[in-house]
């Protein structure tokens, strides 16, 4: 029998007159870890980590928001607890996914009300158009803009997703990438807390996963009631926030 699957977690086992269709098991790897509101334990066999949005556009200080005058040092504040984070996670074999804003370069995929999110007037600089420092085309897939920022530049292992909703399970491979990896619960992080970070986050736990934040490896530029109103509805709708180190000593203690 000869295995047929996109992935070592789903597969089938074929031959020419047979076909098995169960999966190989995925034994259970118990996480227990403080939370908020409440402790929580979960399956780290079926765990993927989702990093939304750490791009040079909103973190890096010739990026796309800065250049509009926002403060981007709330955006970076993630960058050091992730770099500890992420060796830790893929060691274990959590699968790490990169979901970012990554537009095409004739703006197909976006509408006129998106476009008018970030240029109101029509006469700023906007989704694909050039930063006046570097000339990179706005969150354009493939551009300067649109890449992760340096200090945390991805594994070849790890996984990317483009998007170019707030929400990364419009119109992406999202859902499809997860079901195919088993996956059932999502750990979150990234920037804008409050807007992409917060949308897929309502997204997926609508579509059945198991939702957390990771409270310290996800910021937003925006005032701090926007990140407390944020951290209420995660508690109170969607599910539950953790701490990296939490996190960390958990899974390697």
């Amino acid at each position: 029998m000869i295995p047929i699957g996109p992935s070592r977690r789903n597969t089938w086992r074929v031959s020419a007159d047979a076909a098995e269709l169960m999966r190989p098991a995925l034994q259970e790897r118990r996480v227990d870890v403080a939370a908020r509101p409440k402790r929580v334990a979960f399956d780290l066999a079926r765990t993927a980590f989702i990093v939304i949005d750490m791009q040079n556009d909103f973190c890096h200080r010739d990026g796309w928001l800065a250049s509009i005058g926002v403060d981007v040092e709330p955006a970076r504040a993630p960058i050091a607890p992730l770099t500890a984070l992420l060796p830790v996670l893929r060691g274990a074999g959590v699968p790490v996914v990169w979901v970012n804003w990554g537009s095409r370069p004739d703006r197909l995929n976006l509408s006129p009300a998106l476009l008018h999110v970030y240029n109101g007037s029509g006469t700023g600089t906007g989704l694909g158009d050039a930063l006046p420092a570097t000339g990179s085309p706005v969150l354009q897939g493939g551009s300067w803009s649109a890449q992760v920022v340096d200090e945390l530049a991805p594994d070849p292992r790890d996984i990317r997703v483009d998007k170019h909703r707030m929400s990364g399970f419009w119109d992406t491979p999202l859902d499809s990438i997860l079901r195919n990896l088993r996956i059932e619960t999502l750990l979150f992080a990234g920037v804008n807390l409050d807007q992409c970070v917060l949308h897929t986050l309502a997204d997926a736990n609508f579509a059945g996963f198991d939702t957390l934040l990771v409270e310290d490896c996800a910021a937003t530029t925006n005032p701090r009631f926007c990140h407390d109103a944020t951290i209420l509805n995660i508690h109170q709708i969607f599910g539950f926030t953790l701490q990296s180190p939490d996190l960390a000593k958990a899974i390697a203690p």
